[in-house]
């Protein structure tokens, strides 16, 4: 079967496997990714060869350009301290301390090879948290902060990845330079997203009332805004989210109802589409990874997997539970100043559910397959298909392990907070 074939037949999947997920209860992103699975298995499937570039292009523009232009901006602003914390700090955090457990633990990895895959594994994917956790009633701010996260950990991952793989192929890691190519990478994707941005407002001022032409130039633009990104060397995602949070704004004041609802609709097909797609893809690439494995390391592989998601999540709420504690001091230590507002603060069931959604996905994998295959001299890339294998590992123990039980911990938090209300009445 041809690789478009496969991509058509997969999609009819998707579909139908949707409305099935209603139907059993089961949060859609978790049964997409068991069926993936399964399908990988079967003897005629050929692999899918995932050229991350392109996975890159096509899954995450429309992506993260969705989730900016619908988060608002107002939330954004009140959460901007948490939100940095999640994806920034978090992010570096959760590299080093996955490096040196992975260091310590598997045989052969060198400490820039751990570091690889601390930086694969360090992004979170608020695509599967928010898919798993909708119409559980989590509240608005917990959303928007994992939303939040997910626009901007991204760009952190791949400058730590970069930093990373530069090391095995025998670069230098000087903190300074790393420092001030983050900083180089962000400035200019937030000059480029909002130059693009401005270039956008500009042509729908003039054709806004041609409803096709209009949804067709904001279907484009956040691929253009990307692509223009990346051939400049800044963050292609931090370009695409603001350009997105910008016409967001622009967007409330000049365009009619209509062509809101009629946008939406669209918007709302693409994503469930690329979700689905993303989620299956996750699945069927574990086949073609597990050939590549020696059948007496599998066991032990998937132990080092374990022990890292434990990590992760360990680290995870570690940092959430200490945001929450600052949040709280600045917050009582600048009354007067208003620094920290009293709606950005966290309680325990947010800062729970926030620690319980860091699952791994789509940009984990596509990382991970991204890897080079040879160094520069020509010699095998060191214990790649290891790395690739703990990473993919991972992501499942994330989605399956994290995703089944997170709306059950939604579930319990809210009967706990309504037991907690009415013993205060």
């Amino acid at each position: 079967m041809e690789n478009y074939s496969i991509i058509i037949f997969i999609l009819a999947i998707v579909i139908g496997l949707s409305a099935f997920a209603d139907k059993i209860k089961l949060p859609q992103p978790i049964l997409l990714v068991i069926v993936g699975v399964a399908i990988g298995f079967i003897p005629t499937m050929t692999e899918i060869e995932i050229n991350p570039e392109i996975i890159f292009l096509i899954f995450l523009p429309p992506l993260l350009y969705d989730a900016s232009f619908n988060i608002s901006p107002k939330d954004f602003k009140t959460n901007i301290n948490t939100i940095s914390t999640l994806a920034i700090t978090l992010v570096f955090l959760t590299t080093f301390w996955i490096a040196v457990v992975a260091h310590y633990m598997i045989p052969n990895i060198s400490w820039p090879l751990s570091f690889v895959l601390g930086a694969i594994l360090s992004a979170t994917d608020a695509v599967a948290a928010v898919s798993i956790t909708k119409g559980l009633g989590i509240s608005h701010k917990t959303i928007t902060i994992l939303e939040g996260e997910s626009l901007i950990n991204d760009a952190s991952a791949l400058v730590a990845y970069r930093f990373a793989v530069a090391a095995v192929l025998g670069s230098a890691f000087i903190i300074w330079q790393a420092a001030l190519q983050f900083v180089f990478l962000l400035g200019g994707g937030f000059l480029v997203g909002f130059v693009m941005a401005k270039i956008l407002a500009v042509i729908l001022k003039k054709v806004h009332k041609n409803n096709n032409v209009t949804i067709s130039f904001m279907l484009l633009m956040p691929f253009v805004t990307y692509l223009i990104a990346e051939e400049l060397h800044v963050s292609g995602v931090i370009a695409v989210v603001i350009s997105g949070l910008s016409i967001a704004r622009f967007s409330k004041k000049i365009f009619p109802e209509t062509l809101k609802n009629s946008s939406r609709s669209l918007w709302d097909i693409i994503i469930f589409l690329l979700n689905g797609l993303i989620f299956i893809l996750i699945g069927l690439n574990f086949r073609y990874v597990l050939k590549d494995i020696d059948n007496d390391m599998i066991l032990p592989y998937i132990g080092y997997a374990f022990i890292i998601t434990i990590v992760a999540l360990l680290i995870r709420f570690v940092r959430i539970f200490l945001q929450k504690i600052n949040l709280q001091k600045a917050f009582q230590n600048n009354k007067r100043k208003r620094k920290i507002s009293a709606d950005a603060l966290l309680d325990f069931n947010n800062s729970i559910i926030l620690g319980w959604s860091g699952m791994r996905g789509i940009v984990s994998l596509a990382i991970a397959i991204g890897l080079p295959r040879f160094l520069e001299d020509g010699s095998p890339f060191p214990e790649r298909n290891t790395i690739i294998f703990i990473s993919v590992a991972v992501v499942l123990f994330t989605l399956i392990g994290q995703g089944l039980t997170l709306p059950w911990i939604v579930k319990k938090l809210s009967a706990r907070k309504e037991t907690e209300n009415q013993l205060a009445d």
